[in-house]
């Protein structure tokens, strides 16, 4: 068998609205979460408790994504704030490289 490779470039990769994306999915999460809490006694009595706990872990799992997520994009501002700052001290032609960054 050959290895298949791509004939053409990866696109670029798209940038959404992730931190409400995610936000919205935690949410709906735990909205299931609560919504399924009150027939608790029905699922357990049919053997779907796993329902209930799996909304809750969705809503935690959700928790611990708004932190990245919101860390991330917090990170990719300021690089992009600190390009933009490199871009406005360097000299015309000169952005990111090597001469526009300081030394020790």
């Amino acid at each position: 068998m050959t290895k298949w490779t791509p004939t053409h470039e990866a696109p670029e990769p798209l940038e959404g609205p992730v931190v409400p994306t995610i936000v919205g999915g935690t949410v709906l999460w735990f909205v299931l979460f609560l919504v399924q809490l009150p027939f608790y006694g029905w699922f357990d009595d049919h053997g779907h408790a796993w329902w209930v706990w799996t909304c809750l872990a969705g809503a935690g799992l959700g928790l611990i994504g708004i932190w990245y997520v919101r860390g991330r994009d917090a990170a990719i501002k300021r690089d992009a704030a600190a390009r933009d700052a490199e871009g406005t001290r360097g000299a015309p032609g000169t952005h990111g490289t090597q001469a526009d960054r300081p030394t020790a």
